[in-house]
């Protein structure tokens, strides 16, 4: 062949002109700085990989199948390429959940509104999750990573979860009741997660809205999230997570904010949270599933947030059993007005075990807090107090907590330490920790040693 040479010359710039244009996912690299050995957090740069339009795989604004399908189908494509930026284009359309997998970026435009179906029946099989600290198989988060690596959500869009179902399970029946108790007894018994299916006609064992199981180097930034049938985003088990610039509002039955949970190296930033319950509450498991996993929450920054509602600004536990080392937050407010109990709360039980050390706080502001600056409770049970007995009793140590420049207006009480005589709660100290009112004693403690009340 004559022009061979400049024949195979062509060939060769069309395969590198594809190859360029469906580049695989890389990775950056973030430093943050914390009192304590923060290492650099991994996460996915999609900047140079191929976006694909759900439209393009057969997605029709208020049909719920055929966008289901067309979003399954446009990740698995994009997992399957090493690297892929699904979008999701503006307008309103109604899905059932959706499943991650590894090197995709789910893409929300500005004026896009990923609405999730109230239909319980959408979120079957059943996956292995969490219900408040223990595993079983439940429901499918509303959109559910499960040991997946470099996967993102991102844009100006938002998610939506549709509540006409979800909230008329906010109660807690009797069957409710007994279907937790169940699964109480059956983590104890250290029952293969696979053998605790929780999915029936009355256990009503709501759903998380986003989780990351298992998964590593996850970015999730820019959204809007709206509703949610239970806990709103729920790091698990997960490592090197990113999570900035979000805007949360869910004011529904346990609508915590984000929930990490035995995960490490995360960080939060630039967020909004108008909540039913806590902003962020840091936990690792329930009794014996964090004895079991032995992976504590550990090395979790938080930084530059905002809150409008919510029962904490930053909670810890009750679910610690797994132990929770290294958390620094600073520079966060609470805006005026806001519906909150505490600004840091630390909470736990003679069933927890686990440990609580290494937590920083600093320059946080606040108006009203209806009780205080900071809590420390070790005999926090809710429900399961009168539902099931202590099955093993194990304390859970408490020490090294640092508060530095936080003020609110109007509070009860500064902080309100409440120690085991068996366990004293260690080194707790509070520098610059003020209140324009307070209606109470200062500081409330009892089995505390080595407090510090610094100015």
């Amino acid at each position: 062949m004559k022009n061979a040479p400049l024949y195979f010359l062509l060939l060769c710039s069309l395969f590198l002109a594809s190859f360029k244009k469906n580049e695989r996912v890389t990775l950056n690299e973030i430093k943050v700085k914390a009192p304590f050995n923060m290492p650099a957090i991994k996460v996915p740069d999609f900047s140079k990989c191929q976006k694909m339009p759900i439209t393009d795989f057969g997605a029709v604004k208020g049909d719920k199948q055929k966008t289901s399908q067309a979003i399954a189908q446009a990740i698995a494509k994009a997992s399957k390429m090493g690297g892929g930026v699904v979008v999701i284009p503006e307008g309103e359309w109604l899905t059932g959940k959706v499943h991650l997998k590894s090197n995709v970026n789910l893409h929300l435009t500005k004026g896009a509104v990923l609405l999730f179906s109230e239909d319980p029946a959408d979120y079957l099989p059943a996956v292995s999750s969490t219900w408040e600290g223990m595993e079983c198989y439940n429901y499918s988060p509303l959109i559910y990573a499960y040991g997946c690596k470099n996967i993102a959500i991102t844009g100006e869009g938002k998610v939506k979860a549709k509540m006409d179902v979800w909230k008329t399970w906010f109660s807690r029946p009797k069957p409710h009741m007994e279907s937790i108790k169940r699964l109480y007894n059956l983590a104890s018994q250290y029952t293969p997660v696979k053998d605790r299916q929780m999915v029936n006609d009355t256990a009503h064992l709501r759903p998380q809205f986003i989780q990351f199981n298992r998964s590593e180097n996850i970015l999730l930034e820019g959204i809007s999230i709206e509703n949610s049938p239970f806990w709103t985003v729920h790091p698990y088990l997960s490592k090197n997570v990113v999570i900035r610039n979000i805007k949360v509002y869910a004011h529904g039955h346990n609508n915590d904010g984000i929930d990490p949970e035995m995960s490490q190296n995360v960080l939060i930033e630039n967020c909004t949270f108008d909540q039913g319950d806590d902003a962020i509450a840091i936990k690792s498991g329930r009794n014996p599933e964090g004895w079991r996993l032995k992976t504590p929450s550990k090395n979790i920054v938080i930084r530059n947030c905002v809150v409008k509602n919510g029962h904490q600004l930053l909670a810890l536990g009750s679910e610690l059993s797994g132990g929770i080392e290294n958390v620094f937050m600073d520079n966060c407010r609470v805006v005026d007005g806001a519906k909150l109990n505490h600004l840091v709360f630390i909470k736990t039980n003679e069933r927890m075990g686990g440990y609580v050390k290494n937590i920083h706080i600093s320059n946080i502001k606040a108006g009203k807090v209806d009780q205080g600056i900071l809590g420390i409770e070790t005999d926090v049970l809710y429900q399961w107090r009168n539902l099931v007995p202590t099955v093993e009793r194990r304390l859970t140590p408490i020490s090294n907590i640092f508060l530095d420049n936080l003020a609110a207006t109007d509070v009860k009480f500064l902080s309100r330490i409440l120690g085991q005589k068996e366990l004293p709660i260690e080194n707790v100290t509070v520098k610059n920790v003020t209140a324009s009112t307070i209606h109470g004693e200062k500081h409330i403690h009892e089995n505390v040693e080595n407090f510090t009340n610094a100015h």
